[in-house]
């Protein structure tokens, strides 16, 4: 919306610094963050007090996790709201790729706080139908891999770009819509199954959210494109505006949900989060390079599928619990121990993610 503002430059005063996607990131950050330490703490009052007993805790869950009865959730409604307004203030909304995310994130956050409701309000840990949760994810991706394909450039359209070899690409045809289906409802299913402990997604979600906002900048610049010799999608690097709403907001609610967490994400971020994500590698075609930077969601969502399908096979368990940072609870990890870990591997493994773009 400020870009606008720009409408009132002469080319060298002060709204000129409103075109560049820089300047407006930083005041996405900025303004993110401000909202999250605003309205972070009423929102949690008010949670608490509509939610009366909280979250409930899985009766075969680790022990430890007992005390955290009565701890409200749908905190991701902190960092929605602060990635939305912020978003919308400083990013383009003439740009069809925000638009693109922000759909998915509202849709799958829209999805989560169901989710959410049926919980705390029936006190028990089913909520919503999983197919139901399915059905509706997968409906919402396929919307959003057919809008990103519609302004993909026409030589990358319905291709799936391999990291390092520009030249490769792969024809998937009318497959590339169910793929990017799978790329977003799997993200935002593994950023889901990770949420288990105080601290512990929020922070790896902006990891790689930074390192893919780096790449949208990137592959959205024809001169960086060049450089780093990756395809190149125009109008991607107003993402990076979105993305730094989404790290300001992330810290704002990672003030309030750092160990002992006053508020849970619940599902109602971590769906949204997750799929957006999902929703920007589909849109900067760095779909396996997304794999690679959400690594540490991958195993934890990986952990629940082997858990799942050994156990119905043989009547025993791979892990002592999935997902896997519940093992590591059970082989007598502290609780800190494995979120700060956690953190250690998603920014290893973002890293990795970055040195793909290819320099000359």
């Amino acid at each position: 919306m400020l870009y606008w503002l720009t409408e009132l430059s002469d080319g060298g005063d002060f709204f000129n610094l409103f075109r560049y996607i820089t300047f407006r990131s930083g005041g996405a950050f900025m303004t993110a963050l401000i909202f999250g330490f605003l309205f972070g703490r009423p929102l949690i009052n008010v949670l608490r007090r509509k939610q009366g007993k909280g979250q409930p805790i899985r009766d075969d869950g680790p022990e430890g996790h007992f005390v955290k009865a009565g701890t409200p959730t749908m905190g991701g409604l902190l960092i929605v709201g602060a990635l939305l307004t912020s978003t919308l203030l400083w990013a383009r909304l003439d740009n069809p790729f925000v638009w693109l995310v922000l759909f998915v994130t509202m849709a799958f956050g829209l999805i989560g706080f169901a989710d959410d409701y049926a919980k705390v309000s029936k006190q028990n840990t089913a909520g919503v139908p999983g197919k139901v949760r399915l059905l509706l994810g997968f409906v919402i991706s396929g919307i959003a891999g057919f809008w990103a394909t519609m302004y993909h450039p026409e030589a990358l359209q319905y291709q799936l770009a391999l990291p390092v070899f520009k030249d490769t690409l792969i024809n998937l045809s009318f497959f590339f819509i169910p793929f990017a289906m799978i790329v977003i409802v799997g993200s935002a299913n593994a950023v889901n199954l990770t949420d288990g402990l105080d601290g512990l997604a929020i922070m790896p979600v902006m990891i790689a959210s930074g390192t893919l906002g780096v790449i949208a900048y990137a592959v959205g610049r024809v001169d960086f494109t060049e450089y780093l010799d990756v395809h190149y999608v125009p109008g991607t690097g107003e993402i990076l505006i979105f993305v730094a709403g989404l790290i300001g907001g992330g810290l704002g609610f990672l003030w309030y949900n750092a160990p002992p967490a006053a508020v849970f994400m619940g599902d109602t971020g971590s769906l949204a989060l997750g799929g957006a994500l999902g929703a920007i590698a589909v849109a900067t075609k760095h779909e396996i390079v997304w794999a690679i930077v959400g690594g540490l969601f991958v195993v934890e969502a990986l952990s629940v599928i082997i858990q799942v399908l050994y156990f119905k096979r043989t009547g025993k368990r791979v892990f002592l619990m999935a997902p896997i940072h519940h093992h590591y609870e059970k082989k007598g990890w502290a609780e800190p121990q494995i979120v700060i870990r956690f953190w250690i591997i998603a920014l290893i493994l973002a890293m990795i993610g970055l040195a793909t773009l290819k320099v000359r």
